[in-house]
């Protein structure tokens, strides 16, 4: 039977793996700070973890993304 001809490779699919891993991560980092009482502020929201770390880790999964579906395959042969 013949090799099938897939868009992406092993390391393509390895990388996307781990992209929408990153970019989960970076909005589990980016949840909770709220407030258990409505009329109250919780200053939490505010958090440099929630303002400047969560969305550095999930621009770097978006980053990780793209390099993951545009990577070429080392293992695609020329077909002449």
């Amino acid at each position: 039977m013949a090799k099938r001809d897939f868009a992406f490779g092993k390391e393509n699919f390895i990388l996307i793996a781990v992209a929408v891993a990153v970019i989960a991560i970076g909005f589990m980092l980016m949840s909770g700070g709220g407030s258990q009482d409505p009329a109250g502020f919780n200053p939490e929201i505010f958090s440099s973890r929630r303002i400047v770390v969560a969305p550095a880790v999930t621009v770097i999964g978006f980053i990780l993304m793209i390099f993951g579906i545009l990577k070429n395959s080392k293992n695609k042969e020329v077909a002449e």
